[in-house]
This record gives structure tokens, sequence and C-alpha cells, in this order.
């Protein structure tokens, strides 16, 4: 039996998670910001028109039940010209790129971006890593998130990754409590200092959204909140766990990349955003 999580369900559980996200949110915010999303087969692409920094503006969830063709290709870009947006990424795992890549990508202007390590593992591997919640610095505690703090959660996990627009807040305060979801944070004394969440997908669950305001990094947070996003995967029945986070460049340290191996994750691949722009 494999032991490393199947690259499809890998990157279907992201997008999904993406996408559970973005248009989960109510019909007044989807109006305000823009949000758009289509499925083309097992493929699925989104569209956040009013955020300027493009980021939720991506196409995922290739596998070998959605391989990568011209005809994909094209749909996902008419889809983002129908958006109005600029630009969008395509997030394809290295193993799923066809012998034709190259071509492709110039002929819908599609250039390299940003680089991810996409990591994964068994639950039951993160269950047997060092327990996360007993580094936590003294005066900090970690638990489950409640609709009355959605938005102090949202506004810390926004914020810190430079989503400032309100509107783009309450997108996210809208996951919380939503089904499929569990939202974590540190807390010291009343204020949130740290977030993250657990999005389920059947058998696999997301790490998503780990941020930690600057003033309270180094405390352990990161590595409490991981624990407690694992169990969590293990209470609703997943077998596997993913993430994903920034490529370490030549003399860079990616401080989430080496909590998530010390916390039972291993490498998968690393994955180049192929960006498409107007």
């Amino acid at each position: 039996m494999s032991t490393t999580v199947p690259t499809g369900l890998a990157e279907e559980t992201e997008i999904a998670a993406y996408a559970d996200f973005v248009t989960g949110a109510p019909a007044d915010i989807r109006r305000t910001l823009g949000i758009g999303a289509e499925r083309i087969g097992s493929v699925r692409a989104l569209a956040v028109r009013e955020d300027p920094s493009r980021f939720f503006n991506r196409a995922g969830g290739f596998g070998p039940a959605a391989p990568v063709t011209a005809d994909v290709v094209e749909q996902v870009c008419g889809f983002y010209r129908g958006q109005g947006v600029p630009a969008g990424s395509f997030a394809i795992a290295p193993p799923l790129l066809p012998p034709d890549w190259a071509p492709t990508a110039r002929k819908w202007n599609l250039a390299e971006g940003g680089r991810l390590v996409k990591l994964g593992c068994e639950v039951r591997t993160a269950l047997a890593a060092a327990d996360g919640v007993t580094a936590l610095d003294p005066g900090l505690r970690v638990g489950l998130v409640g609709r009355h703090q959605a938005h102090e959660w949202a506004t810390v996990m926004m914020t810190t990754f430079g989503f400032t627009a309100p509107a783009m807040i309450d997108m996210a305060a809208a996951c919380v409590g939503r089904p499929d979801w569990r939202q974590y944070a540190v807390w010291e004394g009343e204020r949130i200092v740290a977030v993250g969440s657990v999005f389920v997908n059947g058998d696999c669950a997301d790490m998503f959204g780990g941020a930690t305001l600057p003033q309270w990094r180094g405390r352990g947070a990161q590595s409490a909140l991981l624990t407690a996003r694992v169990r969590a995967a293990r209470d609703a029945g997943c077998r596997w766990l993913v993430a994903e986070t920034g490529a370490e460049g030549p003399g860079d340290r990616n401080t989430s990349l080496h909590n998530m191996l010390r916390a039972g994750f291993e490498s998968l691949y690393e994955r180049v955003t192929w960006v498409w722009h107007e």
C-alpha cells in the first residue's frame, strides 16, 4: 500500500479548499469582489476581480482524471478573460505536464511564476511526530475558533498575507463554522495572535492559511496549530494531509516549510506557478 499522497488527490484537495473558501462567501460579498468560478471537467478555475493581488485567480485540480490538454488551457484562459481579470495562474504538478507543454505555454502566453513546495503525509505519520502543543510558549493557548470570533480570526489571517480590503476579510470570516472546515487560533490573553485552518476533502485534508502576527513569531504558535489541525483531520476520518508553501531559493529559509517537515510532512514535489497575462 502506498504511503505517498496520490498526486491527483493532493492537487484536487488544494483547489477544492480554495474554491470553497472563495465561492462559499455570501452573495453580497461575491458581488462586491466580483467572484467567479467554473468547472472544466475535474479542473476548477476561480477569479476574484476586485483583488489586485490576483492571488485567488487560479486553476487547479489537474490529475489522471483531468489531464492537461490544450483545450482545457484554452477554456481556463477564456474564463479569466470573461471574468475581466488581467492575470490568472495554473497549478500543475510537474509529473502532470505533457510533453508538448512548452509550445502550449507559449501559445497561451503562460510564463513561469513563483515556485511552491507541495507537502503531504499520512495522518498517522504526523500524529507520531513531535507534539507542537507542548512546545507552545507559556501564556499562549491554542483552540478552536467560534463564529463570534470569526472577524478577528479572519483579520489576523488576511492582513498577515497582505489582504486588507474589508470585503476580503469578510470573505474569509464567512468560512468559519462552514461544513468541512475547522479554524484554529492561538491566543495571548483574549487576543488572537496566530491562525490556521484545515479543510476536509474526503480522505484528504488541506492545511490552509497558517499565519502569525510578526511580534508573536518564534514562540511555537504554528507548530501548535499544525498539531491541532492534524488531530482534527484524524477525527474527521482522513488518511492523508497536504499543504503547500514557498520553495526556498539560495540563501532562503522558509520557517513554515521547516515547521511542516518537523511535523511529519514530506516534500512531494516543487511546483511552478504558470501565470497567464492578458
